[in-house]
């Protein structure tokens, strides 16, 4: 685990995130119109903004740095900061995590709190906990758990979730993993007998990955003919397609899975996870990064909280991480907004 991965893991998911936030759930005719190819922020006037996917991992970077590997201790934060997180009336919270965060409201502890659902929400806070823990398999896998099961209970959330972080890891490393030996590590870490669709899936993503078949392809044959979906096997074996054709190139993967459409904040943020925890921040396009119109969580805020986490998993010590001013992301948040529904009404409108 280097400084470098931690903060182009947390990088790349924000810019993930940004692009794809836009071409969520609409056809690929529809983007064709409305945006063109996305290789550029749409969203604020050639500017992006982010969504939960990139706000749940800058918590998880938080209860990270503050906890100092004690997991039970990681678990109670991030719990709290996701009830304080709802306060700021976020825009596009999913049913699962919004049922469960009030239920932490209500007092239901965070090992029991979370909804049954195999939803996207794990997937997205686990690639940081996979360059992190990555070398250390009983503990991310305490880690993945505690940070799941909070918010979503199916079985399948968590490993899914487990497998996004693995494939975070092993991109950390700065080599490449071939579809074959990224499906025997899947076989060896995850429990063959509670797996067996996963498995089946993530096989099928190799054998397609190593035929250099594109992700759209892919989608459809597992059934996904309209985008990506929210289920969370269908979204982590589409990213993980994705990766293994594109382990170090961020914007050619980022583009492709794009592509495929359906969730895309969240198949952009979970790829971006992965590949930016290979490249770094100076592998990710620079007009991507400076594109994101973000405050008070800038850019720099979120690769100065980077700093911090690796500093604090290096020496094992109290460390100061750079805060917001609260009420400053309630106005954020109400701005983010009013975007949000110019976009669902810009659908509404030509061209058709």
């Amino acid at each position: 685990m280097t400084e470098r991965a931690i903060i182009g893991c947390i990088l790349g998911t924000a810019v993930g995130d940004s692009l794809g936030l836009p071409y969520e759930g609409i056809s690929p005719h529809r983007r064709a119109k409305l945006f063109g190819p996305p290789d550029r922020h749409h969203f604020l006037f050639g500017h992006g903004m982010v969504s939960d996917d990139t706000e749940h991992t800058l918590l998880v970077v938080q209860a990270l740095i503050k906890a100092k590997g004690n997991p039970r201790q990681f678990e109670h934060l991030l719990a709290r900061s996701l009830r304080w997180w709802l306060t700021g009336l976020p825009a596009g919270v999913g049913l699962a995590t919004l049922r469960s965060i009030l239920r932490l409201w209500r007092g239901v502890p965070p090992d029991r709190s979370g909804v049954y659902s195999a939803g996207n929400g794990p997937a997205m806070r686990s690639p940081l906990l996979g360059v992190v823990f990555g070398d250390q398999p009983e503990v991310l896998k305490e880690f993945v758990l505690r940070s799941t099961r909070m918010t979503h209970s199916d079985p399948k959330a968590f490993f899914g979730a487990l497998t996004v972080a693995l494939a975070a890891y092993l991109s950390s490393q700065s080599h490449d993993a071939s579809p074959h030996d990224f499906s025997e590590l899947i076989c060896r870490r995850l429990p063959q007998n509670e797996t067996a669709e996963l498995i089946g899936l993530i096989k099928q993503a190799s054998a397609s990955a190593s035929k250099g078949e594109t992700v759209c392809g892919f989608a459809e044959s597992i059934g996904c003919r309209h985008g990506v979906s929210g289920y969370i096997y269908h979204t982590v074996c589409c990213v993980i397609q994705t990766w293994l054709r594109y382990p170090g190139d961020f914007a050619g993967g980022m583009q492709e899975i794009l592509s495929a459409g359906g969730d895309t904040d969240t198949t952009g943020a979970i790829l971006g996870g992965i590949i930016g925890a290979r490249v770094g921040k100076e592998g990710i396009p620079i007009e991507w990064r400076s594109g994101i119109a973000e405050w008070p969580r800038t850019i720099r805020w979120m690769e100065q909280l980077g700093g911090c986490l690796a500093n604090a998993v290096q020496d094992g010590r109290d460390i100061e991480f750079p805060n917001v001013f609260p009420p400053a992301i309630l106005l954020r948040n109400l701005f983010f907004l009013v975007v949000v529904l110019f976009h669902a009404f810009r659908r509404l409108a030509p061209p058709y």
